[in-house]
């Protein structure tokens, strides 16, 4: 073996030790979390509090003792979730040694495609500038950026960018609105200039391409295993605008980190569906699924277009490395987000196009969405009102409060660096998602509710994207 190989063998057994050490302490955290949520709530035998001398019936009076023993059974709805989530991060390596870096392809070339409104015009071409000033970088070759917008964004001086103003008279054969119809008009026989072979990436106007995902991306295409594949969105790696909805967003993070690597990576299915942006798709599979569902795949059509794709048959895969993007820069359009959120999952739930075998995922999220504004109560009803629980409903109930609260510790590891922040600071970060979560709880309920007494599929809530005020991280 020559020096050189030797200095290889040597450089790639550290990083695969580091990996697995840092697997395996991040392991270590979610044992911890777990433990210390099952004596908090006693769970554990050692540390239940006897309550047999306690008559609920009698202490509280028999119809609040009956709805608060239903209110405790809900908290199990989510288990399916939490559990998919438990898994990924079991099985699945947190830390994994990145792929090595090829800057072409074999067969096809790559589309980044972003769809938007046209209503932040500098907000598109800055991000265009960055992602093609990463991609020229990295030695990317056959690629382009597709701008598929409704209102023109006059695109001059970047090379590769081709610009699909989408008509105002254009109508899709099923009539699908807002961004599906965008999506549709870019798929049209007479407007589509790419191959079968062609490969796309979605990203949305704000999302920036990292060296890691483009990696990813490209080793996922050159593997030909799977017509479809997402990766991990981090929310404040870059810049944060609100920090109250950036916290709360880093649970959705460690779902990726999860939920998306275990139901991606290891069934190859989207159980409980996927995100719009960071999708890589194969342009034939794409085109054959299409996103022309009507009106009711129009509010979440990522989640529409996901469980059509499965149920054709189309396999999916997990896509190694990370994108950032931006949580929402106010409160209430982080309201507004869950709410169209909401109502678009549950008309996709609803769906006679899609069968019911493929939507169980989809309705225990919408079962946890419906019943959110009520099962939180027991934040207060449980230490305010003591009741003897059965042992497996109360062990449940505190598993899946356990995994969603190491989620968010864990996505803010993903998220923030000692490196750039310091010892104290990100530790302060980290500890704050966990004081984070109930603000989460009362935002999402809020969605829940809006989402429940407002006209569903008759508004698609366009959110702030772009700001100057911005605290870079």
């Amino acid at each position: 073996m020559t020096t050189k190989n030797r200095k290889y063998s040597l450089e790639s057994w550290m990083k695969t030790t580091k990996s697995r050490l840092k697997h395996f302490l991040t392991l270590a955290l979610l044992l911890i979390v777990l433990v210390i949520v099952f004596s908090a709530s006693g769970a554990l035998p050692f540390t239940r509090t006897p309550l047999n001398n306690v008559d609920p019936y009698s202490q509280y009076g028999k119809v609040p003792t009956i709805l608060m023993y239903i209110l405790r059974t809900l908290t199990l709805i989510p288990l399916p979730i939490m559990l998919s989530n438990f898994f990924g991060i079991i099985f699945c390596n947190t830390y994994p040694v990145p792929s090595r870096f090829v800057t072409s392809l074999t067969h096809g070339s790559i589309c980044f495609r972003v769809v938007t409104r046209g209503t932040y015009p500098d907000l598109v071409k800055r991000n265009l500038r960055r992602n093609i000033e990463l991609c020229s970088k990295a030695g990317l070759q056959n690629y382009t950026f597709e701008v598929v917008t409704d209102n023109p964004i006059p695109i001059t001086g970047l090379l590769n960018v081709r610009e699909l103003l989408v008509p105002m008279w254009y109508k899709t054969s099923r009539g699908s609105l807002f961004k599906a119809r965008a999506l549709q008009y870019s798929l049209e026989d007479n407007v589509t200039v790419l191959k079968d072979s062609d490969w796309i990436v979605h990203l949305d106007e704000e999302t920036l391409l990292t060296e890691s995902s483009l990696a990813g991306v490209l080793n996922f295409i050159r593997s030909g295993e799977y017509e479809f594949g997402q990766g991990v969105i981090t929310y404040a790696s870059d810049s944060v605008v609100c920090w109250i909805t950036t916290l709360a967003d880093l649970i959705r993070v460690g779902g990726d980190y999860g939920n998306l690597r275990f139901t991606l990576g290891l069934l190859h299915k989207p159980v409980f569906s996927w995100k719009g942006s960071f999708i890589v798709a194969n342009a034939s599979a794409e085109k054959k699924v299409s996103f022309d569902f009507g009106p009711e795949g129009s509010l979440a059509e990522d989640c529409f277009f996901a469980l059509m794709a499965w149920k054709e048959g189309y396999k999916f895969g997990y896509v190694e490395g990370e994108m950032w993007e931006k949580s929402t820069f106010s409160v209430m359009d982080f309201i507004q987000q869950r709410k169209r959120w909401i109502q678009g999952v549950s008309l996709a739930f609803l769906s006679k196009q899609i069968p019911i075998r493929y939507k169980l995922g989809i309705g225990v999220m919408v079962l946890a969405w419906a019943f959110m504004p009520v099962t939180s109560l027991n934040i207060l009803l449980v230490p305010m009102c003591p009741m003897s629980v059965h042992p497996v409903v109360n062990t449940l109930s505190a598993f899946s409060g356990g995994v969603a609260i190491f989620l968010f510790m864990f996505g803010a590891i993903k998220s923030f660096t000692i490196r750039t922040h310091g010892l104290f600071r990100f530790i302060l970060l980290c500890t704050l998602t966990v004081g984070i979560a109930p603000i989460s709880l009362i935002l999402e309920s809020t969605g829940v509710i809006l989402a429940a007494v407002s006209k569903q599929g008759r508004e698609f809530h366009i959110v702030k994207k772009d700001s100057e005020r911005t605290i870079t991280v």
